[in-house]
């Protein structure tokens, strides 16, 4: 098979970069060595008629096949165990205030991949305000771009050892075994997770603002100019008083974030 030209490398990063964000002006090698067998068997001599394709066609299958190489849907329960604390032991209670009056929270999973995340913070929800008494709207907006990881995160396998970090009482609450040695999420807790298909890039347009957004570990294939736009709307769609949690590896400028630094990758929006 010939190399990715020059050309062609160009116009694929330029494509991802204004479609999805994510930048891959010096991944040539990875964007080679990760599409080259796609290439094959999907009948391509060369990547020119393959990148054509891509951008003229838009396919949705390609394009998730596409998404699904050049990113890493790497997720686990309890990531960043520290984000859970303060969500516990800081913007619960918070958010218990808040809404006493209409017991209705806000709170989005933003490049939620195979559902670990949403679901991790859905316990939490569960068993803190379920102590409170009255019937709180603990849901969780999930959105992924990819439907690939949302087919598996609306219907998760998890094997036993990836479910070891969460307490034993949660496992046996929360979690229901199926064939295989496979674990599945209960009704409970799939039904307080939405999932949706979202591409960050796009207006965020959704009928509530937000009390809570997580959006760990996605913007690491963003440059910083699409960073800072992000977490702009971001900024934008936040209740005063709301946070922002991202990855650890995803420090945000000072000068650009509208956000108030609380702790390492925790941002708060301030009162008005």
């Amino acid at each position: 098979m010939n190399d990715l030209s020059d050309e062609d490398f160009k116009r694929l990063y330029t494509f991802m970069q204004e479609k999805f964000g994510i930048d891959l002006k010096r991944k040539k090698p990875l964007i080679v060595s990760r599409l080259s067998s796609i290439l094959e068997s999907r009948g391509y001599t060369d990547f020119h008629d393959y990148v054509n394709d891509i951008i003229q066609k838009q396919d949705q299958d390609m394009m998730t096949t596409l998404l699904n190489k050049l990113t890493t849907n790497y997720t686990y329960f309890m990531r960043e165990e520290s984000h859970f604390d303060y969500l516990e032991n800081v913007v619960m209670p918070q958010l218990a205030e808040k809404h006493k009056n209409d017991r209705m929270l806000s709170i989005w999973s933003a490049g939620c991949s195979s559902g670990e995340e949403p679901y991790n913070i859905s316990m939490y929800l569960l068993e803190y305000f379920g102590k409170l008494g009255g019937n709180w709207d603990t849901r969780i907006l999930a959105t992924d771009i990819s439907q690939n990881v949302l087919s598996k995160a609306e219907n998760p396998k998890y094997l036993p050892e990836s479910l070891e970090k969460l307490p034993k009482s949660w496992k046996n609450k929360y979690f229901v075994p199926i064939e295989d040695g496979y674990y599945t999420v209960s009704e409970e807790l799939r039904r307080n997770v939405i999932f949706r298909p979202f591409n960050l890039m796009s207006p965020i347009k959704f009928k509530r603002d937000f009390d809570l957004i997580f959006c760990r570990n996605v913007m690491i294939y963003f440059d910083q100019p699409t960073k800072d736009a992000l977490v702009k709307r971001f900024y934008d769609v936040t209740y005063p008083g709301g946070h922002l949690f991202i990855g650890h590896s995803e420090g945000l400028t000072k000068a650009t974030c509208p956000y108030t630094y609380v702790k390492p990758a925790i941002y708060r929006k301030d009162e008005k």
